[in-house]
């Protein structure tokens, strides 16, 4: 079935939908008794559109954004009216045919709106959630979903209809600017998570839009730029997150990314939104375009793309210039139309849902603050230096200990009420911290702070530089104090992405902050921990073992200080685990050698607009399928922590391992039970790994195919976990036939502790070389 056809047969069967619920709403009386939707079939109602209307709603209402170009302002002036303040954009309402307009907002870590109304005494902040990256190292999918549930309850009371989120883009480099908002380097735990949170967040009778499809990998001229990628690789890795995230939560909407594939818009690209998307994957929601995104209004009404946001004077004229001159089908724009009202239907807003204004940010913010314990990774914990001694004095070193980084910038940024400090969350649980080094770090804050420049809208203010403290204040801090806790701190967001200096490598003043602190620390037999308050990879190989203990904290939310204490304290066991590779330095990457891209046409001097990047652009992904872990562990590239590691500060034993047959025939069933086998309750992510046989294409050393965590184990305690791979789970793609291959042969299942911890192996066999359509 083509996907007319199949939008027809959607459209038929949605209208009895529509019909049955029509008393959930009641639109006001049209004297002319004009077809209403969710009454009449919705066939009727778009038949009942004019041309300008139908144009209207497949553009958005426009945005109020301080700076823009006339070429970017709304459709029709004066409409703009966020129904939401601070909400991304709307779309259009056609009254006279029961059609609202409908509110959607950003953003991956929680809901992003405005606090303040005009005319309005009242505050309406929205829960600031650990970013995606922090929640990935869970390896805990009900976690996540229960997020989803409380990020989808402040949208559904906030009287937003659909957030635009999850973001599941891959993590193929470290400077990537937007990795915070993203998973993984590995598609299987960007595509778990993503479908985890797209279930908890619709829970709520709400939408998501998950996003950024596809292959918007960096900022760098990210409006422009042209990634050449093998199709191997684009199935593999870039796509197969968004498959698995489609087929298993089914997202009402999808986001079209800004940037070209192979020398077409994504926004632009019938292969990528339709032949993939809908006919293969078998989506039958809304695609919108990522704000401002593309070129060609006409090529993306035709190309499957349904809602252009947040909608300009020039799409709307030059779509209707198009239908008069013949150059877009009507019927392609009915068929979009369609896409679009069979959204509409499902909102909060249609139901006439009245909304409270006032989600239980209390029991949210505890939400919060239990899935950011649970993504801490511990990276390093020589001889116990953590849990800290209870109530034991602390030396708090480092800028972000004092002002935590919740959460990247952008509109991955949440306006929450508050935030907490890992002083008021160690102060909080009974630490004793030194008064005299935390009035030295607040004293120049303040300073510091006055001195910056005022804050522009969705962009990274400059950060500020390490306090540089005297040998004296060190030394004084190491007398009056029990243990050091140094916090290293980064931000990103939109627009640019990091920066190898100072960014992904320490600063020298960081550097002489941890050799100063641990020689004064250690000369007194005192530990010395580092706290990573950071949104992506770091390097961490050239002063980690300076240190007694690393805990990965990442950028936790707004109760960031209270989990990171949580952790420190041993009132949470940490059992994260990373799931991007932290690598020995930054060249060891393969996208290193081409990152971010080349500049094919610059822009005109003085022209350059963030938003919309130079006039042309190109990256190759010459490392192919070799992302992550595949390169690393594959290529014997030695790393600073691997993919899927972190510590406990229990042990856990792996035993038992056994499969359901001998061989593959469509599913085969795996068991293993783990143990604790230490002194303290704790939880540990087991991972299954799959060696294939040599065959016909070069394969990665082992691949992720299943993951588990155990629930919370006592010592002594032991629980059996179960996978199951489907034959599907075992395909390469193979472009020479345009389909899956799973290769005859010998496989082997690695269960580990990481990807390179193997703990217990067994093999099972395929028989016949077998091909998965398309």
């Amino acid at each position: 079935m083509n996907y007319l056809t199949r939008v027809k047969a959607n459209t038929t069967r949605l209208a009895t939908t529509i019909c049955i619920t029509a008393s959930l709403t009641t639109p006001n009386a049209i004297a002319n008794n004009a077809p209403q939707l969710g009454k009449s079939p919705l066939n009727d109602v778009i038949s009942a559109l004019t041309l300008q209307e139908k144009v209207l709603i497949v553009t958005g209402s426009g945005m109020d954004f301080p700076g823009l170009p006339p070429s970017m302002q709304g459709p029709v002036v004066g409409i703009v009216s966020d129904g939401v303040a601070g909400a991304a954009g709307t779309t259009h309402a056609v009254p006279r045919l029961g059609i609202p307009s409908i509110v959607l907002a950003d953003g991956p870590a929680g809901l992003r709106i405005q606090p303040m109304r005009e005319g309005d005494k009242k505050t309406y902040y929205a829960t600031a959630f650990p970013i995606a990256t922090l929640l990935a190292s869970s390896w805990d999918t009900e976690l996540v979903s229960s997020v989803g549930a409380a990020m989808g309850n402040e949208v559904k009371e906030y009287g937003v209809d659909v957030l635009l989120a999850p973001a599941l883009n891959i993590q193929r480099y470290a400077l990537g600017g937007r990795n915070f908002e993203y998973y993984s380097e590995d598609p299987l735990v960007s595509g778990k998570m993503a479908a985890a949170m797209t279930r908890g967040i619709q829970s709520q009778g709400v939408g998501t839009s998950i996003k950024h499809f596809a292959a918007n990998n960096h900022e760098w001229n990210r409006n422009v730029i042209d990634v050449k990628v093998d199709e191997r690789a684009l199935r593999e890795i870039y796509l197969k997150g968004f498959e698995i995230t489609v087929k298993e939560s089914a997202p009402w909407t999808v986001m079209s990314s800004y940037n070209k594939i192979n020398g077409t818009y994504t926004s632009e690209s019938h292969r990528l939104l339709t032949d993939i998307l809908r006919t293969q994957w078998g989506f039958n929601g809304l695609v919108m375009t990522d704000w401002f995104g593309g070129k060609n209004a006409v090529a993306q009404m035709q190309s499957g793309n349904d809602l252009l946001m947040p909608g300009t004077q020039i799409q709307l004229q030059t779509l209707m210039d198009a239908v008069k001159n013949g150059a877009l089908d009507e019927k392609i724009l009915d068929r979009n139309v369609a896409a679009i009202l069979n959204i509409v239907v499902q909102t909060p807003t249609f139901k006439k849902y009245n909304n409270s204004d006032k989600p239980d940010l209390v029991a949210h913010a505890k939400v919060a603050r239990t899935a950011a314990a649970e993504g801490m990774v511990l990276l390093r914990n020589q001889k116990a230096s953590l849990p800290l001694i209870a109530k034991s004095s602390v030396a708090l070193f480092g800028n972000s200990a004092y002002n935590m980084v919740t959460g990247g910038t952008g509109s991955g940024d949440v306006n929450e009420a508050y935030s907490v400090s890992l002083l008021t969350g160690l102060t909080d649980a009974g630490f004793v911290i030194d008064k005299k080094l935390q009035s030295n770090y607040e004293n120049y804050l303040t300073a510091q702070r006055k001195s910056q420049p005022p804050a522009m809208p969705f962009m990274l203010p400059p950060p500020i530089p390490e306090n540089t403290l005297s040998l004296d204040v060190i030394n004084a801090a190491a007398t009056n104090t029990d243990s050091a806790l140094i916090t290293i701190g980064r931000n990103s967001g939109e627009f640019v992405d990091r920066k190898q200096d100072d960014d992904f490598y320490l600063s020298k003043a960081e550097q002489q902050l941890i050799e100063n602190v641990t020689k004064a620390f250690h000369q007194q037999k005192k530990k010395v921990v580092v706290v990573l308050n950071i949104g992506g990879v770091i390097e961490t190989a050239s002063w980690r073992d300076k240190v007694d203990g690393i805990l990965l904290a990442w950028q936790p939310g707004q109760e960031a200080g209270h989990a990171v204490a949580d952790v420190l304290s041993g009132k949470v066991n940490p059992s994260g685990k990373i799931t991007a590779t932290f690598p020995l330095k930054l060249n060891d990457y393969p996208a290193a050698e081409n990152f971010p891209g080349v500049v094919l046409e610059a822009a005109d001097p003085g022209t350059y607009n963030p938003m919309l990047g130079d006039k042309a652009a190109s990256v190759e992904y010459k490392d192919s399928i070799w992302v992550g872990y595949r390169h690393f562990n594959t290529k014997g590239v030695k790393t600073a922590y691997s993919f899927g590691y972190g510590l406990s500060y229990t042990e856990f034993k792996y035993s038992a391992l056994k499969l359901s047959k001998p061989s593959v025939d469509g599913e085969l069933t795996v068991t293993v039970t783990i143990k604790n086998s230490g002194k303290v309750a704790g939880k540990e992510v087991a991972q299954l790994y799959v060696s294939a046989p040599e065959g016909k294409l070069e394969k990665p050393s082992a691949e992720l195919r299943a993951f588990a965590k155990t629930k919370l184990l006592q010592p002594g305690e032991s629980q059996t976990l179960t996978f199951v791979i489907a034959e599907k789970d075992l395909t390469s793609f193979d472009v020479s036939q345009n389909n899956w291959l799973v290769d005859a042969g010998k496989y082997t299942v690695k269960i580990g502790a990481s990807s390179t911890d193997i703990k217990l192996t067994k093999t099972f066999k395929k028989k016949n070389e077998s091909r998965i359509a398309l």
